[in-house]
């Protein structure tokens, strides 16, 4: 698992978009090819876990990241249509509301000693 928060929140904001298109091919399988509904089971499953990950990280990032109520709301409101949480991860990281905090530097010569 990645080391920051805000590595974790991107990873499983992937991770929930290929969740989602796990079972919306599973749907297409039960209710148009083959009617077996084992790749919704799978993939209904999968989604759910990764689904209230994702909101559960952005819920944590929210004071982390100094989110004011409205890039919340977006954050979450993103977790409903399929995608949505790649497109919230890429508009927050483009507009720096989503951005690692900066390294502890330690200036040259100085040894911690």
């Amino acid at each position: 698992m990645p080391a920051t928060p805000v590595a974790r929140f991107r990873t499983v904001a992937v991770t929930e978009a290929v969740s989602w298109a796990g079972l919306l091919i599973g749907m297409f399988f039960k209710y148009v090819v083959v009617h077996d509904p084992v790749g919704v089971h799978v993939f209904g499953t999968v989604h759910g876990v990764v689904f209230l990950g994702y909101l559960a990280l952005a819920v944590q990032l929210r004071s982390r990241q100094a989110w004011d109520a409205r890039t919340t709301f977006l954050a979450l409101l993103a977790s409903i249509p399929p995608f949505g949480s790649v497109v919230f991860e890429r508009w927050a990281t483009r507009t720096g509301r989503l951005a690692e905090p900066p390294a502890a530097t330690v200036a040259v010569g100085e040894s911690g000693e």
